[in-house]
């Protein structure tokens, strides 16, 4: 990774993408590296796109926004086709194929399409945990160690939980393994 890489969250409100953010900064703190998270949502909040931000880097970050996003996650087709175009040239695509099918992204390098809420579905029974599965999938992709993401995740979620949550981060890296095997 290079030395500073912006990671672009972006789904519906009530994903729980705000949360998947929090918890990737805190993350990348754990491993003693520099992060800087952000946050937006329309008025409507749950059901309009909605995005986090986090900006990873190995030195100080002087500016909290992203310009072009290194890492494009896109949990829903409405924030996908809003926030495609804010991608720099080169960049890494991970789409939920759940429910994104619309891609067309010429700036991309490298796409991965990732049945993410459905993996949260077959291993959770609850599309709530979509969310640790897409920080499994960032994981499984080297952006950030695993064993911070799991403690990181450990601290922000509701007790009670953590054996759900720890599934599903499991479940969301052994999904980028085979994607990244099977090509």
């Amino acid at each position: 990774m290079k030395d500073r890489c912006g990671i672009r969250l972006t789904g519906t409100g009530g994903q729980g993408l705000i949360l998947a953010g929090i918890v990737l900064a805190e993350a990348v703190l754990l491993e003693g590296k520099n992060a800087v998270q952000s946050q937006s949502y329309g008025p409507e909040a749950r059901g309009g796109a909605s995005k986090a931000e986090v900006i990873i880097s190995s030195g100080p970050i002087h500016y909290p926004k992203i310009v072009a996003s290194d890492f494009l996650l896109s949990m829903s087709e409405k924030a996908y086709l809003k926030y495609r175009g804010g991608m720099a040239e080169g960049s890494v695509l991970i789409v939920d194929s759940t429910f994104v099918t619309a891609l067309k992204e010429p700036k991309a390098k490298t796409v991965y399409s990732v049945p993410i809420t459905q993996i949260a579905l077959d291993e959770t029974d609850r599309e709530m945990t979509a969310n640790i599965v897409a920080l499994g999938v960032l994981a499984g992709l080297g952006l950030v160690g695993r064993e911070a993401l799991q403690t990181a995740v450990l601290h922000r979620i509701p007790r009670g939980t953590e054996d759900l949550n720890v599934r599903a981060l499991a479940a969301g890296i052994r999904a980028m393994d085979v994607s990244c095997i099977g090509g």
